[in-house]
């Protein structure tokens, strides 16, 4: 969504912008950082579509609240092959938008599947849904957002309420994003195809 029109939409409601804090862990399992390894290294051209898959939840501010959208994208053609946009940060929407880029996309081969250290990222739920018969995890560093820059930048986005973000969201992915835009990476077309 353009600045102006979250802009316009923020003066509409008489808000303005707030930070929140990001989350700290405090307690560390000195074992637990080492085991997630950084596969995808900034490599951000992968050769082929189906190859590398990034995902990430962002924060969607409503007025009644925040919204939570994960998205998949996979990382050759940026396209967005799975989302899901809900109203807790629960393992379960990750879940529901990984299974739509597994529906979306027939993969016949392994796939790198980058992206945070966040709890839904490493629960046991989300290993059994991505089985390393088809999937390479790879991880961000702890605190370094760079390492998932591409999904991390397609995320600013505010909005009104719950189901009018999702009535956007999709608007935006499906009817735009997915479809028409055009991008450097992809010879300046929109590649709907892959």
């Amino acid at each position: 969504m353009a600045e102006k029109t979250v802009g316009n939409y923020m003066r509409e409601e008489g808000i303005k912008a707030i930070w929140v804090r990001p989350y700290t862990r405090t307690t560390i399992d000195p074992d637990f950082d080492n085991k997630l390894k950084n596969i995808l290294n900034r490599d951000f051209n992968p050769k082929a579509a189906n190859t590398v898959w990034v995902t990430d939840i962002t924060y969607v501010y409503t007025l009644s609240g925040f919204a939570y959208l994960t998205s998949v994208m996979d990382l050759f053609s940026r396209k967005i092959i799975g989302w899901q946009v809900s109203d807790s940060l629960s393992t379960e929407h990750v879940l529901k938008a990984i299974e739509k880029a597994k529906v979306n996309r027939k993969i016949s081969q392994s796939v790198v599947i980058h992206s945070d250290r966040g709890v839904q990222f490493v629960s046991k739920s989300y290993l059994e849904a991505t089985p390393a018969a088809h999937f390479i995890h790879s991880y961000s560093k702890k605190g370094t957002p760079w390492d998932n820059a591409y999904i991390e930048a397609f995320h600013p986005i505010c909005d009104k309420n719950t189901r009018h973000a999702h009535e956007l969201i999709f608007e935006y992915i499906e009817t735009f994003y997915n479809t028409v835009r055009i991008h450097e990476h992809c010879g300046m077309t929109s590649r709907p195809e892959n």
